[in-house]
C-alpha cells in the first residue's frame, strides 16, 4: 500500500469533515450581529450550542494526524505560521468562551460584549482558515533545510487574503442555509435575503480567486492535466453551486445546503489537488517543498497509525451521526440554552 498517499486523502476527509459541519457554526456567529433582539440572538446560539464542540473533534483529529504521519511538514507550518495559529486557537476558544458565558449574567452590556465575542472569533476563525490554504496553494519560502523562511508580511499576501475573505463568504452562505432550516417565522424571512447576498459575495470572491489560482500558479493546471478524472470532481463542484440558487429560488432548500456541503467538499479536493503530491509547497523553489513522501513519518508508524483510524474514525463518525439525529428539527428556546 501506498501509506503517505492514503494518509494524504485521509487529511483531505478530515479537512473537509470539519470545513463542512464547523463551518455553518462559524456562519452563525458570522451572521449573528443581523439578529433582532434577545430572542434571535439566542435562537442562533441554540441552533448550534449541541453540535459546535463535537464539530471541532474533527478539527483536533487532522492536527493530531498531520503531527503523527507528517511531522516534517507539521514542524515547517507550525513553526513559520506560530503567530497565526495562536491567533486562531484565540479564536477557537474565545468564541467557545462567549458562548458560554453570554448567559451567566442578566447585563445587556455583558451580553452585547460577549455577542460581539463571538461574532469577532468567529470572524476571525473563519478568515485565518482561508488564508492558511491560500498560502498552502500560493506556496511559502523555504530554505536548504525545509523550514519557513518568510516574514509575516509574506504570509499576508493578496492571494491568501483573496482566500480569506471567500472562505468568510462560504461560511456565511452554509450558516445562512443552516440557520433558515432550523428556524421560524420572521428571522426565517430575512434570512433568504442574506442567502442571496452570502451566495453573491462568495460567487464573486470565488471566480476571482480561480482566475488568479491559474494565472499565478502554473502547478494548479499541471496537477488536472496529469490527472484528467479529477476534473469530474470540479464539474461536480460546479454543478452544486449552479444549484443553490436554484434551490433557493424553488424553495428547496434542504437541496441548497446539500449542494453547500458538496461544494465545499470539493473546495477541499481543489485544495489537495493543487498541491499534491506537496504536503507544504515551496514558493521560492520547488525542489525545497516537503513532498508527502519526504515529509512522512516511518512505514510502520503510519501502518499503525492507519489501524488507530480504522478502528476510532467509525466511532467519531457515529457520534457526530447521532448528536445530529438527535437534535433534528426546529431549533426551541428552554430556559436552560444558551
Amino acid at each position: 500500500m501506498d501509506l503517505p498517499l492514503i494518509w494524504f486523502v485521509l487529511l483531505a476527509v478530515l479537512l473537509a469533515g470539519y470545513a463542512v459541519l464547523d463551518g455553518f457554526d462559524l456562519g452563525v456567529g458570522i451572521l449573528h450581529p443581523l439578529a433582532r433582539g434577545e430572542r434571535e440572538r439566542r435562537l442562533f446560539m441554540n441552533a448550534i450550542g449541541p453540535l459546535w464542540d463535537g464539530n471541532e473533534v474533527w478539527l483536533v483529529t487532522f492536527g493530531g494526524a498531520l503531527f503523527a504521519m507528517f511531522p516534517e511538514a507539521y514542524a515547517t507550518l507550525f513553526s513559520g505560521f506560530y503567530s497565526a495559529f495562536m491567533l486562531l486557537l484565540f479564536a477557537l476558544i474565545f468564541r467557545a468562551v462567549s458562548l458560554e458565558f453570554r448567559g451567566k449574567l442578566q447585563s445587556p452590556g455583558w451580553k452585547h460584549a460577549w455577542d460581539f465575542g463571538f461574532f469577532a472569533s468567529s470572524l476571525l476563525a473563519s478568515f485565518l482558515f482561508g488564508v492558511a490554504v491560500g498560502n498552502a496553494v500560493w506556496g511559502i519560502p523555504l530554505d536548504e533545510r525545509g523550514l519557513y523562511a518568510g516574514t509575516l508580511r509574506d504570509q499576508l499576501s493578496p492571494f491568501p487574503l483573496l482566500v480569506g475573505a471567500m472562505v468568510v463568504a462560504l461560511f456565511a452562505l452554509h450558516g445562512a442555509i443552516f440557520l433558515f432550516l432550523k428556524t421560524e417565522g420572521a428571522v426565517k424571512e430575512r434570512l433568504g435575503r442574506w442567502m442571496w447576498h452570502a451566495f453573491g459575495s462568495f460567487l464573486f470572491l470565488y471566480l476571482l480567486a480561480t482566475i488568479w489560482a491559474l494565472l499565478g500558479i502554473p502547478r494548479v493546471a499541471d496537477n488536472f492535466g496529469n490527472h484528467p478524472w479529477a476534473f469530474a470532481v470540479v464539474v461536480l463542484q460546479v454543478l452544486a453551486l449552479a444549484n443553490v440558487p436554484r434551490a433557493l429560488f424553488v424553495h428547496r432548500y434542504g437541496q441548497a445546503f446539500l449542494s453547500s456541503i458538496v461544494t465545499i467538499c470539493a473546495l477541499v479536493f481543489q485544495f489537495a489537488m493543487a498541491i499534491y503530491p506537496n504536503v507544504v509547497a515551496a514558493s521560492n523553489d520547488p525542489a525545497l517543498s516537503w513532498s508527502m513522501r519526504d515529509a512522512a513519518s516511518s512505514d510502520k508508524t503510519l501502518g499503525i497509525g492507519l489501524l488507530i483510524a480504522a478502528i476510532g474514525f467509525p466511532f467519531v463518525a457515529a457520534y457526530t451521526a447521532v448528536v445530529y439525529w438527535t437534535f433534528r428539527g426546529k431549533v426551541r428556546l428552554e430556559e436552560n440554552g444558551y
